[in-house]
């Protein structure tokens, strides 16, 4: 029997309260948020290109039964994230297909469904979606033994509102010339993060050569949320080197500047996400002593448009 769905194209304060009672529901059962900041933006009405939400009222109680939030990051990518209760299952069919009945509708593209850790939501493979991508979180102690050894002619600044913008999306691009998330930047998209409550130009490293901006390793705080995180998490948010200079050893001296930023800001655990293919990245990470902390998995399907 169809499932009596909602979709939304704005966001609501009782429907963005109810959504994050779900979240917090199926963290404390699996350990894990079912959302990551992705879909958090775009309930705060921060969406890149307009987000849209697919939602289970659940009758009885007058809360959110499941819901299914989906971001779209470029003209044809889209992402989703998803959070069924488990008196609910049977509703992820019918939450994916109108999901991909929205993509179409909007013009199609790729969409990328994201399951975190070990969220279990039925089997996406049924629903036309094939295992694309492992996103590892990896985590260090800190601080690290020791500093970062920049190569000959680099220097490092912090980050300066409302100067470093352009250039910093032109390496960006570049550095991420076809990603699905991080690529493709444009303005508002810096400027919505430089206003989220986090963002601190401190924590946002950028590496000069004589020729300009030659990388950058952007940090993340996360604060305490005991008893699943007692304390504050450093993350390496972003971090990237133009094409032209990679091979110097600059990827590794911005890790390590990152995570010594983060130490000298308090922060005692950083931690990263990396994709698990990039076996390069891995190594790097491991060689600084960085572990594994769990799984995340992307399972996408190109969606015709049925658009007019």
């Amino acid at each position: 029997m169809p499932h009596d769905l909602c979709v939304l194209d704005h966001f609501a304060p009782e429907d963005v309260a109810s959504i994050r009672a779900l979240a917090h529901e199926i963290e404390d059962k699996t350990g894990t948020n079912p959302f990551g900041e992705v879909t958090w933006t775009g309930l705060a009405g921060r969406g890149t290109l307009g987000d849209r939400g697919v939602l289970l009222p659940a009758h009885d109680d007058g809360d959110v039964a499941a819901y299914l939030h989906l971001a779209h990051h470029q003209r044809e990518e889209w992402s989703a994230e998803v959070a069924v209760r488990p008196d609910a299952e049977d509703a992820l069919p019918d939450l994916l297909r109108r999901a991909i009945d929205v993509v179409g509708h909007e013009g199609g593209g790729h969409l990328t469904l994201w399951l975190h850790g070990d969220q279990r939501d039925g089997d996406p493979l049924h629903a036309g979606f094939v295992l694309e991508r492992e996103l590892l979180e990896m985590r260090v102690p800190l601080p690290l033994a020791t500093g970062p050894k920049w190569p000959d002619g680099i220097t490092v600044r912090d980050f300066v509102v409302g100067q470093d913008e352009d250039e910093w999306l032109a390496v960006n691009n570049r550095s991420f010339a076809g990603h699905p998330e991080q690529g493709g930047w444009g303005l508002d998209t810096l400027l919505q993060r430089e206003r989220a409550e986090w963002f601190a130009p401190e924590g946002f490293l950028l590496a000069f050569d004589a020729d300009g901006l030659a990388g950058f390793c952007w940090t993340k705080i996360h604060p305490a949320d005991p008893p699943k995180e007692p304390a504050a998490l450093g993350e390496i948010y972003v971090i990237g080197a133009d094409p032209s200079r990679q091979g110097i050893g600059l990827g590794r001296a911005l890790t390590v500047g990152g995570l010594a930023s983060l130490a000298d800001r308090g922060i005692t655990m950083g931690m990263l996400f990396v994709d698990g293919g990039n076996d390069a990245a891995v190594g790097l990470y491991r060689s600084l002593g960085f572990v594994s902390h769990r799984v995340d998995r992307a399972y996408g399907m190109d969606v015709r448009s049925t658009g007019p």
